[in-house]
């Protein structure tokens, strides 16, 4: 290998080393990422780390940070500036569920949530995908403690396509009955406005579950 090319590869920025330590994480977990295989990996020397980061600690903080822009901000700019509420909450969950790594990664990290470097990270990014889901609804018309239920709704449902792909992949359609599945979810998830069902009947958003006789015994 040409000089130029090793002393390029030697200065792999940090965020090269981020996003291997991203890919190790999507694949094994957060006890995959090691600086001795992730420098195998890219083809470079622990120096390369050191330049870079004090140790393994910084290179996870920088991966989750670097996860946790891709997962809010980079998502709602790919959707831009959209006035349409309900286009934007189409558009972000077809992000959201279009991404098989983003998925096994979001799984991964979240499952070390008991780690202190992890808890903060995966709370800010499920608290502003739900925050989002939620002024989207507003804007569609609901009141906020039903708009609150819808985006809890919307993302408890993102949340157990992700598990259940991971679990039982068997079990998630693929190809074309994946695109009818997921014109299913939107139109069972995003109404038009909220006085698009007004009047329907929505138990698990306004009746009381003891009246209802849905005690969960």
């Amino acid at each position: 290998m040409p000089a130029s090319a090793v002393e390029a590869k030697q200065n792999l920025t940090a965020e090269a080393w981020a996003e291997a330590a991203l890919d190790a994480i999507a694949n094994g977990g957060l006890d995959a990422v090691a600086v001795e295989p992730l420098a195998r990996s890219l083809g470079v020397t622990k120096g390369s780390f050191y330049w870079h980061f004090a140790n393994r600690d910084a290179l996870l903080r920088a991966a989750l940070a670097r996860w946790e822009q891709a997962e809010t901000d980079d998502i709602v700019a790919r959707i831009g500036p959209e006035p349409d509420p309900y286009a934007r909450i189409v558009k972000l969950f077809k992000a959201a569920n279009a991404s098989y790594r983003a998925g096994r990664l979001y799984l991964a990290i979240a499952a070390a949530e008991d780690k202190p470097v992890v808890q903060a990270f995966v709370r800010r990014v499920s608290e502003r995908r739900m925050n989002y889901l939620y002024d989207c609804y507003c804007a569609l018309g609901f009141a906020p403690a039903l708009a609150r239920h819808w985006a809890r709704f919307a993302y408890a449902t993102f949340m157990g396509n992700l598990q259940i792909g991971r679990d039982t992949p068997d079990l998630m359609p693929t190809d074309a009955e994946f695109s009818e599945y997921v014109k299913l979810m939107i139109k069972t998830l995003i109404p038009r406005s909220a006085s698009a069902v007004a009047g329907q009947d929505h138990p698990s958003f306004s009746a009381d579950p003891v009246s209802s006789g849905a005690t969960g015994d």
